[in-house]
């Protein structure tokens, strides 16, 4: 359904839409990040999620300067977001445990900016936060995968601007952004 309102918006048919979403992914400028789901009957939203693999061109191309990026949370956490993802998408490629990653949204508008779902079914999902703090609301998404799945949720993550791992509940935790960098 959203291809088609962009390919609307744009002045093309979908199929040709399609054809450069998929010539712009051949060529590694985007990758669509697939929708997750724990059933066919589940109310999640199928819509694949597009991501930007280089977040510099993307804020160039959305016209946003570091200035406004360092005042307006609101400006940098989509692009936040759109870069954690793309550096989960990478070392996937070279974790020890397989995983695929995918987006979680339901009909009801709940969402989780990423889910890894590990090859055994565990899963892990992750929010991406550009505030250097955590509140229980954040969790929101996360506490809604948990129910839905307990036996396959295996943790529960925000990714945030902060410098402290905390705890949030039964395998929630608050995790700095930079431990995507750092390993033990």
């Amino acid at each position: 359904m959203k291809n088609e309102r962009l390919a609307s918006d744009a002045g093309l048919p979908a199929t040709t839409l399609e054809r450069y979403l998929a010539l712009f992914e051949e060529v590694f400028l985007i990758k669509r990040i697939p929708a997750w789901s724990a059933s066919t009957t589940e109310r999640a939203v199928r819509m694949r999620k597009l991501l930007f693999v280089d977040s510099g061109l993307c804020a160039h191309l959305l016209g946003r300067t570091v200035k406004r990026l360092r005042r307006d949370d609101a400006a940098l956490g989509p692009l936040l977001e759109n870069f954690v993802l793309g550096e989960l998408a990478r070392q996937l490629g070279w974790a020890a445990t397989r995983a695929t990653l995918h987006h979680y949204r339901t009909r009801d508008g709940v969402e989780v900016d990423a889910v890894l779902e590990a090859a055994d079914g565990r899963i892990v999902g992750i929010e991406v936060k550009a505030a250097e703090t955590v509140r229980t609301e954040d969790f929101r998404g996360l506490r809604h995968l948990q129910a839905r799945v307990p036996d396959r949720f295996h943790y529960g993550v925000v990714l945030y601007a902060g410098s402290t791992t905390l705890p949030f509940g039964d395998r929630l935790l608050a995790i700095p952004i930079e431990a995507l960098w750092h390993t033990k």
